[in-house]
C-alpha cells in the first residue's frame, strides 16, 4: 500500500479499483487491494479518493479499513466534498464520529465557504449538531451567502421540532442571536417573518434583538 505522491501505474490502477470497491462496499476486495501495491489517495475523474467514494455511501466497515491504512480523511473531491463533510450534510451520525475520530478537519468549508455545522442546520441534523458543538467549531462562522448556521436553521428550516432543537443548541453553545445577514436582518426578524414561535421565544429567551 502506498499513500505518498510516488506510485506506480499499477498502484494507481490499484488505487482507481479501490475507489470502485469502496463505494459499493465490497469489502473482500477492499482488504485485497490494501494489501497489493496500491495508491490510496488515487482519485477518479471526480476526484473522489476511496474514502470519500465510501463516505458518499456511508460504507462504515470500509472507512473504518481505509482509515486504518492511512487514508487522509481530509481530501477532498472536485465539488469540495469530503468524507467529513459529507456526513454533516448527509446525516450520517457514526460517520462523522469516525472521521473526527481520524482527525476530520473541523474548520474544513465546502464550495458555499458553509462548514459542516451550517450544513447540518440546514438540513435539520440534530445529532451531527451535537457531535459538532463537542469540538471547536466556530459557531459564527459567516458562508459565503452570509448566513450563520443560526441563520440557515431559521431560514432554510421548517420551524418543526428538529430545528427548533437545532436553534437551542446553537444558542446554548454561544451563537450571536443578532449577528444579521448581508441585508442586516437579524435571526428575531426572520424567525417574525416566518412565524416560528418556539424559535420567536428561544431567541427572545437570549435578549435577541429585530
Amino acid at each position: 500500500m502506498m499513500t505518498g505522491a510516488t506510485y506506480s501505474e499499477q498502484s494507481r490502477e490499484n488505487g482507481l479499483q479501490l475507489i470502485i470497491a469502496s463505494e459499493k462496499g465490497d469489502i473482500e476486495t477492499v482488504k485485497s487491494l490494501l494489501k497489493e501495491d496500491v495508491y490510496i489517495h488515487a482519485q477518479d475523474k471526480e476526484g473522489r479518493c476511496a474514502i470519500v467514494a465510501a463516505a458518499y455511501r456511508n460504507q462504515l466497515e470500509i472507512v473504518d479499513l481505509l482509515i486504518a491504512a492511512g487514508a487522509d480523511v481530509n481530501m477532498k473531491d472536485n465539488t469540495l466534498q469530503s468524507a467529513f463533510l459529507i456526513p454533516t450534510l448527509e446525516g450520517y451520525t457514526e460517520l462523522l464520529k469516525k472521521i473526527l475520530k481520524a482527525g476530520g478537519d473541523i474548520h474544513s468549508t465546502d464550495s458555499d465557504n458553509g462548514t459542516g455545522l451550517i450544513r447540518a442546520s440546514d438540513r435539520g441534523h440534530v445529532e451531527i449538531i451535537k457531535e459538532l458543538l463537542k469540538t471547536e467549531i466556530r459557531v459564527n462562522h459567516v458562508n459565503r451567502i452570509g448566513w450563520t448556521a443560526l441563520l440557515e436553521a431559521i431560514i432554510l428550516g421548517d420551524g418543526g421540532k428538529r430545528h427548533t432543537e437545532i436553534v437551542r443548541l446553537l444558542v446554548d453553545a454561544g451563537a450571536d442571536v443578532n449577528l444579521p445577514d448581508k441585508e442586516g436582518v437579524t435571526p428575531l426578524a426572520h424567525a417574525k417573518r416566518k412565524n416560528y414561535n418556539d424559535i420567536i421565544k428561544i431567541l427572545e429567551d437570549f435578549k435577541a434583538k429585530n
